[in-house]
């Protein structure tokens, strides 16, 4: 899905922050390439690889701001997109919100098997 979602377009190395938690969440982002790291309080992680999105929890019912750190764990590409055109892609097409709910359940299963947050 990444790679077809139009929006602005990131390149960042290895190492670099996408965001803070308490930064406000103005969009998901979508992985073109590489793996990017999301980090919670707990130091809990999980990564994303090309084609998943994330952050999109935040933008849709989390008051407005990251409750996570995200980093680049590779050199990533990423594509950031706002959060009107999110809702506007799920509205256009609502399938995305079954492939969402299918790709958060596939991460709880992970979660729960593996007693962590699974890579």
């Amino acid at each position: 899905m990444a790679s077809q979602v139009d929006g602005e377009t990131l390149t960042l190395p290895t190492g670099s922050p996408i965001f803070h938690p308490g930064d406000l969440a103005r969009a998901i982002y979508g992985v073109r390439k590489g793996i990017v790291e999301l980090i919670d309080a707990p130091r809990n992680r999980l990564c994303y690889r090309h084609g998943e999105l994330f952050s999109y929890e935040d933008i849709a019912w989390r008051g407005g701001y990251f409750r996570n750190e995200a980093i680049a764990r590779t050199p990533v590409e990423l594509v950031k997109l706002d959060r009107l055109n999110f809702l506007n892609l799920l509205h256009n097409h609502p399938t995305l919100a079954v492939v969402l709910i299918g790709q958060q359940h596939e991460r709880l299963r992970e979660q729960r098997s593996s007693g962590s947050y699974s890579y």
